[in-house]
């Protein structure tokens, strides 16, 4: 791959920023995501999924943080397509979200008030029940046993 990942310089870039700049901007870009196509969609995702591991994980964490209210704040429609594209990708390549700090990732989902949980835990509980069989456990096996308890729970 000796393309330029553009999104993940972006991610990086909007990773150091301070709060009063990376929510808004990360809001646009969000907004921006609904009304490309799949391809590019995928591209943007595959792109995220390879930049993540990157970056500081203080740094993630706080991009991550804002990613996961901004999604909040988004309709259930839109944090389907979210949510779907990012674990479609990661059905058919498991391998990509072995490099996260898993266990980061969940503390930072359960720093989000009750309401924000239950609302991306209800989201993405709706989507995994759309995978078949095979793809469903092939997540299930990535997904650390205390996520599955609340997004189960």
């Amino acid at each position: 791959m000796s393309s330029p990942n553009h999104a993940g310089n972006i991610i990086v870039n909007l990773a150091g920023l301070p709060e009063f700049l990376r929510k808004p901007i990360l809001h646009k870009r969000l907004s921006e995501f609904f009304s490309m196509t799949q391809e590019d969609k995928k591209e943007i995702i595959n792109n995220a999924l390879q930049a993540g591991p990157t970056i500081p994980f203080d740094k993630f964490s706080t991009l991550f943080k804002t990613w996961l209210e901004t999604l909040c704040n988004l309709s259930e429609e839109q944090r389907t397509i979210m949510f779907s594209c990012y674990i479609t990708e990661i059905a058919h390549h498991p391998e990509k979200l072995i490099a996260f700090n898993l266990d980061g990732i969940f503390e930072i989902y359960m720093s989000l008030s009750k309401d924000q949980k239950s609302m991306l835990s209800s989201t993405i509980k709706k989507i995994l029940e759309t995978f078949d069989d095979n793809n469903r456990k092939k997540l299930y096996m990535i997904i650390p046993e205390i996520a599955k308890n609340e997004i189960y729970s």
